[in-house]
């Protein structure tokens, strides 16, 4: 996996991901799990009515019920939010992470039993970075009040921050980064994976590894587009910018695709830098202390061989720096790779530690 940059600072993933994450190791079937329930739902989001790109506001979202759910028709449970990456949506990100099998390994291990719930963002550009835009819609708050309002009214939860987990890997770890530090009044304990875009990128020449387009060639690209599905054809790092200009630089006043580049003209637009930056959890951390430090519980991962460990570090010693306690771990693996194997055997663990999974917690 390499970096890759515009002659504009830009978005980092993964060119692995232009393969739609299907190189995963799956962990071996743990014997005698028991099975968990599995409902494919529609959530409305009502913040992201009237968004300019005609996102849907009715989107799809996994349900994990755990074994026990349908027996104890009293027992009420924790849940975890799990927030896929960029180029899926909540359906692939199933497969990703080979569910309901390694939820079931995880429970069979021994992890207290919680709801699980795969929400979906995927946009006409790939993905929404989970950002409040009026060109895509508000998936921010989509995730962080709509999903789970509606989650407390349709399934027996436990309905407060301290039995809530948040967790992503890649888009969704930056998901998990900003929605974390921003709604630290929703959820309770924390987890990121592989996060991307979390600091600001500064112009490193034009390097077109992984197939991408530079900035004046974007500019020209999408001169004809009338709507993000014209950007499908488009190589992968050139649709991420796509994604994120819609996210982080929306423009009502510019159809058809209401958002503003970086460069127009063949000139970088310092106005449209200065807000994906402003974007970048890692310029934004530092305001956000006072709410981390409420967290029960923050953890994070990324594998050896994924560039994104060295953000990802940095996220880790700016969190130690300021003395809240969270766990780090480089594991041997690719951005990709080991991300099933997580889900089963640290990241559902870690919410059985650290969810409150009684009506009355400390």
């Amino acid at each position: 996996m390499s970096k890759f940059g515009f002659l504009i600072p830009v978005v980092v993933l993964s060119a692995g991901l232009s393969f739609a994450q299907v190189k995963t190791e799956v962990p071996d079937v743990v014997p005698g799990a028991k099975p968990v329930t599995v409902e494919h739902i529609k959530i409305h989001g009502a913040s992201l009515e009237g968004n300019l790109a005609g996102e849907a506001v009715d989107r799809d979202a996994f349900v994990f019920l755990p074994p026990s759910y349908g027996k104890d028709k009293h027992r009420r449970y924790p849940v975890v939010y799990a927030l896929h990456g960029y180029s899926i949506g909540a359906e692939q990100w199933t497969h990703e992470i080979h569910v309901p099998q390694t939820i079931e390994g995880a429970f069979a291990q021994g992890a207290k039993e919680m709801i699980v719930v795969l929400p979906d963002s995927k946009t006409g550009y790939g993905g929404s970075m989970y950002s409040s835009s009026a060109t895509t819609g508000d998936f921010e708050r989509y995730v962080a009040h709509d999903v789970v309002n509606y989650i407390d009214a349709h399934y027996r939860t436990l309905a407060k921050r301290e039995s809530r987990g948040l967790v992503g890997h890649s888009m969704g770890g930056y998901g998990a980064s900003r929605i974390g530090m921003k709604h630290a009044d929703v959820f309770g304990s924390l987890y990121i994976m592989s996060p991307c875009c979390m600091s600001p990128r500064r112009a490193d020449g034009n390097n077109r590894a992984g197939g991408g387009t530079g900035g004046n060639d974007i500019e020209k690209t999408v001169a004809g587009f009338k709507s993000p599905a014209d950007s499908a054809g488009l190589p992968f790092f050139a649709r991420a910018q796509l994604a994120t200009a819609a996210a982080w630089s929306p423009d009502p006043k510019n159809p058809p695709l209401y958002l503003d580049l970086p460069v127009k003209d063949g000139v970088p637009q310092p106005d449209v830098l200065a807000k994906w930056a402003a974007n970048a959890p890692l310029a934004f951390v530092d305001q956000y202390i006072d709410a981390l430090r409420t967290y029960r519980a923050i953890s994070m991962d990324v594998g050896d061989q994924d560039n994104l460990r060295f953000d990802t570090q940095k996220l880790h010693e700016i969190l130690d720096s300021y003395g809240i306690k969270n766990g780090f771990e480089i594991y041997h693996g690719t951005h990709t790779s080991a991300v099933a194997d997580r889900i089963q055997n640290h990241v559902i663990p870690f919410f059985s530690q650290n969810l409150c999974a009684a009506e009355h917690c400390k």
